[in-house]
């Protein structure tokens, strides 16, 4: 594709000095309802952009509607967000991509302004930030588990998004074609957002407008299940990426259990000369073990974590970035 001229209004102020290939990833799995309107919205506000729907096993018209609508319509066999976005990352080759959900409740016209913004500002992410005017666009609960793991990842990673489930998301070429995309399902978001934050890239936020799903749109969403299996990817990311920390904070808690079940034994024996509790005894010894060798593994872990930062820096800079002033 040669250069692309984007058009919106909310890139009129903001002309880009030079024109990237952009390509907008639409990842859906029963959305015959909304697909239609996704596609027409952002065929509008980038004109010039290829549309990729990428169906996950619909049971419904998607993949149909997508197609009638000007999408080029793909399919990846595997269930799971996660699946869908390591296919589509791994397929196209684009300047800029636009990430976004097939149900309608994220605002099209705004990616003008947010790929003028990664350009400009030279960053790798933008994800937009969701502000919603309709109750039933962001359920509550939805509202709470997304400020609780949004802060879990602000103390254990340092704040950087309002916003880390937002499924609307500008990258890079070289945020796309770095990313190992390891997670299955809805956690991505939370992957993406912490893999931007383990290489220190520049990242932006932007506040779109969220809408409710039209008629006959269902959400796949599960308010609890979903949100503990991202709380689990977040240990689970914390545990890989900070594993000195991580495997400190158990040793520091079997050293503390080891310590008040030696001190009995230990005033006894420095009172006595005896010591009568050798179970007690025995087993103080074997968890002060198990926080040596706790600590020992993280000491370890984290100089192979460094050597994998670093590789995953290296594959990051070897993608050469957008050059606003040559040729797309």
């Amino acid at each position: 594709m040669t250069a692309l001229s984007v058009v919106s209004q909310h890139a009129e102020s903001r002309p880009l000095p030079m024109a990237p290939r952009v390509a907008v990833l639409i990842p859906c799995y029963n959305e015959a309802a909304a697909i239609e309107q996704v596609v027409r919205g952002f065929r509008a506000s980038l004109p010039h952009a290829d549309i990729y729907v990428y169906d996950n096993n619909s049971r419904d018209d998607t993949q149909e509607v997508a197609r009638k609508a000007g999408a080029i319509v793909r399919v990846e066999r595997r269930q799971g967000k996660g699946n869908v976005v390591r296919r589509m990352f791994a397929d196209i080759d684009s300047d800029v991509y636009v990430l976004a959900d097939g149900d309608a409740t994220y605002d099209a016209s705004a990616a003008p302004e947010m790929i003028a913004r990664l350009i400009e500002e030279e960053n790798d992410m933008v994800v937009a930030c969701r502000v919603h005017a309709a109750a039933d666009a962001y359920r509550r609960g939805h509202q709470f588990g997304n400020a609780v793991l949004t802060g879990f990842v602000a103390w254990l990673f340092g704040k950087s998004f309002t916003d880390i489930l937002s499924g609307y998301r500008v990258f890079s070429r070289r945020f796309v074609k770095s990313f190992p995309a390891l997670s299955k399902g809805f956690e991505t978001e939370t992957e993406l957002t912490v893999h931007a934050l383990e290489l220190r890239m520049p990242v932006a936020e932007m506040e779109t407008p969220y809408g409710a799903r039209p008629p006959g749109s269902v959400s796949k969403l599960s308010t609890y299940s979903d949100g503990l299996r991202i709380l689990r990817l977040i240990l689970a990311l914390y545990k890989h990426e900070r594993p000195l920390l991580f495997f400190a904070v158990i040793a520091f808690v079997l050293a503390v259990v080891s310590l008040g079940l030696a001190a009995p034994v230990i005033i006894e024996w420095s009172r006595t000369g005896l010591v009568p509790r050798f179970p007690t005894a025995i087993l103080a010894t074997g968890i002060m073990i198990l926080a040596c060798l706790s600590l020992t593994a993280g000491m370890v872990l984290e100089t192979v974590t460094r050597g994998r930062q670093e590789l995953k820096r290296l594959m990051y800079l070897q993608v050469a970035p957008f050059q606003r002033g040559a040729e797309a």
